[in-house]
């Protein structure tokens, strides 16, 4: 079986909000779940968070995030489309809820939960359309190498010192 979880937050509390993002989420689950000729491809988990009423905090993004890493699927692909920030300590993908970028689920928690124990053998897919996503797999001291094993793809709109843009209310893998 192949897993996805496809989150777009257009709504924030405490930063701008974005507009492109949940629209970009639903057009990745278009193109992920059902083959051209109609078989199931991926099976999908949508969070989506267009407004005040629908957040997607950062406690629900870590444990969904785990999850997905954790099963047995022949391939995991999560994608992330929402605000990111950087700093001295690393990257993160910023929730809802987040009042300052590091209370965001930090980049290299993400590896963690990625990289998996020798035993399992599945594909995973990281697709991160954000600002500042380029620092994934990379450790936040400078000088020390990324941490990426076998099997582990990561794709980033930026690279860790740009921002990452929309054309037309559409991120860089829906345009």
């Amino acid at each position: 079986m192949r897993m996805a979880l496809i989150v777009g937050i257009n709504y924030y509390e405490h930063c701008d909000l974005l507009h492109g993002c949940v629209e970009d989420a639903r057009a990745v689950q278009a193109a992920l779940e059902f083959h051209g000729d109609g078989r199931r491809n991926f099976e999908c988990q949508m969070l989506l968070a267009d407004g005040p009423t629908k957040p997607v905090n950062r406690k629900v993004l870590k444990d969904r995030v785990a999850q997905l890493f954790q099963g047995d699927s022949e391939i995991a692909l999560f994608y992330f489309a929402g605000h990111g920030h950087i700093e001295a300590t690393g990257g993160y993908l910023i929730g809802s809820d987040a009042e300052r970028g590091d209370e965001g689920l930090s980049l290299s928690e993400i590896l963690t939960m990625v990289n998996p124990t020798p035993a399992k053998k599945n594909n995973r897919i990281v697709v991160l359309d954000s600002c500042h996503s380029g620092m994934a797999g990379t450790a936040p001291t400078p000088g020390d190498l990324a941490s990426l094993s076998a099997g582990l793809t990561i794709l980033t709109a930026s690279t860790a010192d740009q921002y990452a843009t929309e054309a037309n209310g559409r991120g860089l893998f829906t345009t």
